[in-house]
């Protein structure tokens, strides 16, 4: 109410004359209506003041026979006889209790521009990814950029030290050209997964860096460092972040739904050499694991040595898959593996493992 009960107490003596029976029985009546209760111990004894002087008051009035009293004393009878448990609470703070009041409001208020000022930056996040991502797509398909590179080629050792020569696709040219670190293109029919894969040494960098090598949370699909496209390993990893604004590998987890994996069972992966297409053929969750717990980690299939290798990973994939999809490999096949974070977990990880299919 913002005064406390001293206060209150003395604003009603002075709004009514309580050295008349209309007064008293005005304030009494107003106390009713009001539904004011006293807490401390001056309120309790001023309350109980006015009560007893009310009834001496409708005493007075039925012996006089005063019509306009006994008016007022029937309606504040009325109000006597309602249940008390029906009145409506009204507080009174103390000074102190009105600044702590006052503090607690404050608190949240700055708790919740904190939590709207968040949210804002995230949303503004996604909207600079999908211009940076639409940017990319347009130089990706524009010839005319393209063309200006004219043909560009790589140029790496093999294992014997003889230098091989790749040359880089043409749509992919004027991308490669600005980022050497573009090792090539991911994209998934019906959802938003349509983006550039980079790949470094360090494969903690693009977790919050962009293709402009730019601080971003969103961070960029990468391939694990072990990895190789011109040696190929057995295993290509690609690690993306779940975003929960569907950026980036937001919406692999599309793939749990095993109708969705039947009518989407091909990824698009090219590497700057070469485009391929590949089917779907396991989709689990897992976690990371500590490196002394003997278990298998997915993440440490890069490159089978030997056919029976092959099989076992294999084998473990599919006794956790979350569905059969009827497809198998055999060592020798390219596989592809997606991996992004799973919250039902900590640590956790979902994974979707596809093999080259052309």
């Amino acid at each position: 109410m913002g005064t406390n009960e001293i206060e209150l107490i003395g604003q009603l003596k002075k709004q009514y004359d309580l050295s008349t029976d209309e007064g008293i029985l005005s304030l009494y009546q107003y106390l009713q209506t009001a539904d004011i209760q006293f807490t401390s111990r001056e309120g309790m004894a001023f309350d109980d003041e006015v009560y007893e002087r009310a009834m001496d008051a409708k005493k007075r009035g039925s012996q006089v026979g005063n019509a306009k009293t006994d008016a007022k004393m029937i309606r504040a009878v009325k109000k006597e006889k309602q249940p008390k448990q029906a009145k409506k609470k009204v507080v009174v703070y103390t000074k102190g209790e009105y600044r702590a009041r006052k503090l607690m409001i404050l608190a949240l208020s700055v708790v919740m521009c904190i939590c709207f000022g968040y949210f804002a930056v995230y949303c503004y996040g996604a909207y600079q990814k999908s211009l940076e991502t639409a940017s990319l797509n347009r130089l990706k398909n524009n010839d005319k950029i393209n063309d200006m590179y004219g043909e560009t080629k790589v140029e790496e050792l093999d294992e014997q030290g003889q230098t091989v020569v790749y040359t880089v696709l043409d749509q992919y040219k004027s991308l490669y050209n600005s980022n050497k670190n573009l090792i090539g293109w991911l994209k998934i029919d019906d959802t938003i997964i349509d983006y550039p894969v980079m790949q470094t040494e360090d494969n903690e960098f693009y977790l919050n860096h962009n293709t402009e090598q730019q601080p971003d949370k969103n961070g960029t699909l990468f391939m694990d460092a072990a990895c190789s496209i011109t040696k190929p390993s057995t295993n290509y990893i690609i690690y993306g972040h779940n975003m929960r604004s569907g950026r980036m590998f937001g919406s692999l987890s599309k793939y749990k739904d095993a109708s969705f994996c039947e009518s989407h069972p091909v990824i698009q992966f090219d590497t700057i050499y070469e485009s391929a297409r590949y089917q779907v053929m396991y989709a689990f969750e897992s976690r990371i694991y500590n490196e002394d717990e003997v278990v298998f980690k997915y993440y440490q299939f890069i490159d089978a040595a030997s056919a029976k290798e092959f099989d076992s990973y294999m084998d473990e994939m599919k006794q956790l898959s979350l569905y059969d999809t009827g497809v198998t490999a055999s060592f020798g096949d390219q596989l592809l593996t997606l991996s992004t974070c799973d919250y039902g977990e900590e640590d956790g990880r979902f994974v979707v493992v596809a093999k080259r299919i052309d």
